[in-house]
């Protein structure tokens, strides 16, 4: 294909990459309150990329670049769904961050950049650009971590993730170099191809296989690679976690997808396997370890843990159902993330982080509006109907079934029971404990808005879920034509 059709494909993430140059040089002009310029940049940048993407958008399954980018509508679904998370987190972090001197025009940059490395791994058809993405997401989001420089437990989280980071890209660069000295291809469907013919290396290749997963299993933060989490969710400043913990699930989803599904899937039978004992571990671990934390952002970071061994059921059990639940859950999550964190920092104001679970008490006094919405966001984590979090668990848990899996079905369900205990304790020191300041919540109007649509999301999805479910089926569907 010539250079305007491969630029036409990739035409989102050519004029991101144009826009950060520009804003970057912009911001050198702009100081003080003229930051909002740099913001509304940022913001009009987003929109400009969606357009782009819808307006790119072609039937079918286009690969371009030798091979090396694709698209297809799971690539441009997820990609809209990063955008939309990237906007939400910037209005819920603009007061945050600028009554603690963060916001400048490296905090948006760098969220730009970590966009970038998505859009990039979520298009990847080979090894080497997959590589790529996650590079450029990781070292954006290590900067962003430490960027609150004075604050010696921001420095200390990145620290953490990066050295931790560093590790599990070796581990899957590693295990890259072995599936490509096992088929002698890096390009995703030459090694699936490679695979069903039976021209490869077996025991070179499994080795390859189990490298990759760890690499994986650390990117979503599933146990046993799930120490990074809850450190630098505590650590980092609430805008930074919120980043952390919503878009990138989306690429890694489309990681697991493009390595595992698409590359690998003729050795679902050990690969399946691997994910199914990760699964059950991130489910006890996470919901288990969650019961005891006071701080309200580590108990959403062992909650992670948990929603990755839930999306990693729906992986695990190998048909189009089970990837296109996973697929719906990663988008759910996704939503009630940015709700969660986008609460927390609502709640906090200048010289105080509302990130204690006791900062909570009697918030339904304060705050009736609020506390409604923070019930929402909590009933939807712990998957109480009718909120979307009980049907992504629902979907998720019925392809498991599906496939004959029901010993992980039931300790899945068991473990969710528990999970239940830490959410709605929230609820429960929101609408029965009195509270320990009275002092008004203060917020802008957008910010508002957004939470009230947040909040209601999550309860309009849960009842009408159709239309989003079918969108993931469809997508993977076609993502999968090629196999």
């Amino acid at each position: 294909m010539n250079l305007a059709t491969n630029l036409y494909h990739a035409g989102a993430e050519v004029f991101l990459l144009t826009m950060v140059c520009v804003i970057l040089i912009a911001d050198l002009f702009v100081a003080g309150r003229g930051k909002m310029f740099t913001y509304m940049m940022v913001q009009l940048t987003l929109l400009g990329c969606s357009f782009i993407t819808v307006a790119t958008h072609t039937d079918g399954v286009a690969i371009v670049f030798s091979n090396m980018y694709v698209d297809d509508l799971m690539s441009d679904v997820l990609k809209l769904l990063a955008y939309l998370a990237v906007s939400m987190m910037l209005v819920y972090s603009r007061t945050y961050l600028l009554t603690r001197g963060l916001f400048s025009g490296e905090f948006m940059s760098l969220a730009l950049f970590a966009l970038l490395g998505m859009m990039v791994m979520i298009s990847a058809s080979h090894f080497l650009t997959l590589y790529l993405g996650l590079e450029l997401l990781s070292l954006s989001l290590y900067a962003m971590v430490a960027l609150q420089r004075d604050s010696a437990v921001a420095t200390e989280a990145a620290m953490k993730y990066f050295i931790l980071g560093a590790l599990a890209s070796g581990l899957l660069l590693y295990g890259m170099s072995m599936i490509y000295g096992a088929t002698g291809s890096l390009e995703i469907y030459k090694i699936s191809d490679a695979i069903e013919q039976g021209v490869y290396n077996k025991q070179l290749l499994v080795f390859g296989l189990v490298f990759v997963v760890s690499g994986l299993a650390f990117k979503l933060g599933a146990v046993p690679f799930h120490m990074w989490v809850p450190d630098v969710y505590h650590g980092a400043p609430t805008p930074m976690t919120l980043l952390i913990g919503s878009a990138p699930k989306l690429a890694a989803f489309a990681f697991v997808m493009r390595i595992l599904v698409e590359a690998l899937q003729p050795l679902a039978i050990q690969w399946s396997s691997m994910l199914a004992i990760m699964a059950i571990l991130s489910i006890a671990i996470g919901n288990l370890s969650a019961i005891a934390q006071t701080n309200i952002k580590r108990m959403f970071a062992y909650s992670t843990i948990a929603h990755m061994g839930y999306l990693l059921l729906g992986v695990l059990s190998g048909t189009i159902e089970g990837y296109s639940s996973a697929m719906f859950y990663a988008v759910t999550y996704v939503l009630m993330t940015l709700g969660g964190f986008g609460m927390i920092m609502l709640m906090s104001r200048e010289g105080f982080e509302a990130d204690n679970l006791s900062d909570y008490k009697g918030l339904n006094q304060r705050s009736p509006w609020l506390a409604f919405m923070m019930l929402l966001l909590m009933f939807s984590m712990a998957g109480v109907p009718p909120t979307v979090g009980f049907y992504a668990k629902f979907s998720v848990l019925q392809a498991v079934v599906q496939t004959g899996h029901f010993a992980l079905a039931i300790i899945a369900v068991l473990f969710s029971l528990v999970g239940a205990f830490f959410y709605l304790r929230v609820v429960k020191l929101m609408y029965f404990d009195t509270p320990e300041s009275h002092e008004p919540i203060q917020y802008q109007a957008d910010t508002s808005l957004l939470i009230t649509f947040n909040g209601l999301g999550v309860l309009f999805l849960g009842i009408l879920p159709g239309t989003l479910m079918s969108i993931c089926a469809v997508s993977v569907q076609q993502s999968l034509l090629l196999h």
